[in-house]
């Protein structure tokens, strides 16, 4: 049997923190009712995206996990409709203080791309295929 990747989980040290950020981006995102440290969003790919507190994550229900230290390990990646979408994007956040750690600029693999930080440091990539010339 295979399994299917079905769920992506981000801990965040303020769950009210990332839902404000990630509404930017178009996330809707419902907070448990039981358990206000932790909060889920259905994608329209099928998957399905949870923000768990880092007191959730380091609770003794799951295993007394501990924040890593260093830059991002991984990064989600937001595909626009159209390159100016992106540089839009990418300011509106950098207005609302998040930090961008790499300006909109065209990749020689045919892409323009962007890099914020969501509020606990995760890479945040905005991107769109170029026009083909």
């Amino acid at each position: 049997m295979t399994p299917s990747l079905d769920t992506i989980d981000i801990v965040v040290s303020d769950v009210q923190a990332a839902i404000a950020f990630y509404a930017r981006l178009g996330l809707a995102f419902t907070v448990d009712e039981t358990y206000p440290d932790h909060a889920g969003c259905d994608l329209p790919s099928g998957l399905h995206l949870m923000l768990d507190t880092e007191k959730f994550r380091g609770s003794a229900q799951t295993g007394g996990w501990t924040r890593p230290t260093g830059d991002p390990r991984t990064f989600l990646s937001f595909r626009f409709p159209e390159p100016g979408a992106v540089d839009a994007k990418f300011a509106e956040l950098v207005d609302a203080g998040y930090a961008g750690v790499q300006e909109p600029w065209d990749a020689f693999w045919g892409m323009r791309n962007a890099t914020v930080l969501d509020p606990d440091g995760n890479g945040i990539d905005l991107y769109c295929p170029l026009p083909a010339e």
